[in-house]
């Protein structure tokens, strides 16, 4: 990363992007330890020992850091979600209860009430939140419909059994941020995991 008083390099070049992505790592953790309520770019560049400047630089604006913040997250729940996927043993109900877990883990609330936050902000037009929508509900649906496939069911049905998975997911996540009630979502989650089990070992 680049110091304080140092030119960065090109977000156009592989260092630039590089010394970009270091520093959306940097932020990542910092929020996930510290939370993120009003912090200003100011407080946040001080506290990584960079410069608002820089961040400006890489990120545009707070929004916009925020925005990439949020897309690196989800893209980060991908990834475990494709390394659960590698398990050869795995049916489509431990994956679904595995990532439930993962997900729904008091570390990560922070990020998704900033998720909800940008996502709603998006639905209404909000210039700086667009980029989110796209591919948050299709990166996941994918990956989703051909694991699913691979389960043994039909392609139609597993990408609308897909759809249902992701939409029950974000909503209890939702619902768990505004109650608190871990083990009321916790029994709606295994009430939707059962439909994923074939009809005969229900």
């Amino acid at each position: 990363m680049a110091s304080q008083g140092q030119l960065p390099d090109s977000p156009r070049t592989s260092a630039g992007r590089r010394a970009r992505e270091a520093l959306l790592e940097d932020v990542i953790a910092h929020l996930a330890e510290h939370g993120i309520g009003d912090l200003s770019l100011r407080q946040l560049a001080t506290a990584l020992g960079t410069s608002h400047r820089m961040i400006i630089y890489h990120f545009g604006s707070r929004d916009g850091l925020l925005v990439e913040v949020v897309r690196a997250m989800e893209e980060q729940q991908r990834a475990a979600f494709a390394e659960m996927q590698r398990e050869p043993a795995a049916s489509a109900v431990e994956l679904g209860r595995q990532m439930w877990r993962r997900l729904s883990q008091p570390e990560l609330a922070p990020f998704e009430r900033l998720f909800f936050e940008i996502y709603g902000q998006a639905l209404q037009g909000r210039a700086y939140a667009q980029p989110l929508l796209d591919g948050v509900v299709e990166d996941w649906l994918g990956p989703m419909t051909e694991f699913l496939v691979r389960d043994g069911l039909p392609p139609a049905a597993a990408r609308t059994q897909a759809r249902l998975a992701l939409a029950t997911t974000r909503g209890l996540l939702l619902d768990l941020l505004a109650t608190g009630d871990r083990e009321g979502v916790d029994l709606a989650m295994e009430r939707m995991l059962a439909t994923f089990e074939p009809p005969t070992s229900r």
